[in-house]
C-alpha cells in the first residue's frame, strides 16, 4: 500500500456506506481547494478524469 492510500482507505471506512450527490462531492472539492490553494492543479485534474470517465468507455 501507497502512503496515499491510506487516506483513501480511511475514506472507504468512515463513509463508504453513505450515499452523496456529485454536487455535494464538487462543492466539498471547491471548499477543500479554496482552503489548500495549493492543490488546485492535482484537484481540477481529479475532477475533471471523473467527469470524463465514461468517455473512455467509447
Amino acid at each position: 500500500m501507497y502512503f496515499t492510500d491510506r487516506g483513501i482507505e480511511e475514506l472507504e471506512t468512515r463513509r463508504g456506506e453513505e450515499e452523496v450527490s456529485l454536487a455535494w462531492l464538487a462543492g466539498r472539492l471547491q471548499t477543500f481547494v479554496d482552503l489548500n490553494p495549493e492543490f488546485e492543479t492535482a484537484v481540477e485534474r481529479l475532477a475533471t478524469w471523473l467527469a470524463r470517465a465514461d468517455d473512455e468507455d467509447d
